[in-house]
């Protein structure tokens, strides 16, 4: 096994810091839903939601820093470096691409950080 260049171990950083971005926004978004959205969701679905109050109880006085972590998560960190990783690809012909399955995964969590933060901001 050949060892990495620097440039590998750069992309691999990054890759790695957008999905723990997007994972951190997922998780900050999912505190701030918990309130009022996700019960919601839920109940109107017939499941119950009931489990959500001792993460309600917590999250609920922090709703705003957790919105504010959410869009920073999401929006500052792992759409731009999900991008960054896009832009680098397309313009450097030959150029490292790192791990092919962490990009899906990455736009996932930040589509449903997006919309778990939507929700969590609209409903409360």
């Amino acid at each position: 096994m050949e060892p990495e260049s620097p440039s590998q171990t750069r992309e691999t950083a990054k890759q790695t810091g957008a999905l723990l971005l997007a994972l951190g926004g997922v998780a900050a978004a999912f505190g701030a839903a918990s309130c009022c959205a996700l019960p919601l969701l839920l109940s109107s679905l017939g499941l119950g939601s009931a489990w959500l109050i001792a993460i309600a109880w917590v999250a609920a006085p922090h709703r705003a820093a957790l919105l504010a972590t959410a869009v920073a998560c999401l929006i500052g960190g792992g759409a731009v470096l999900a991008w960054h990783r896009y832009a680098v690809a397309a313009c450097a012909p030959g150029s490292v691409g790192g791990n092919r399955m962490i990009a899906p995964v990455v736009v996932v969590f930040l589509t449903l950080g997006v919309a778990l933060g939507i929700a969590g901001y609209l409903y409360a």
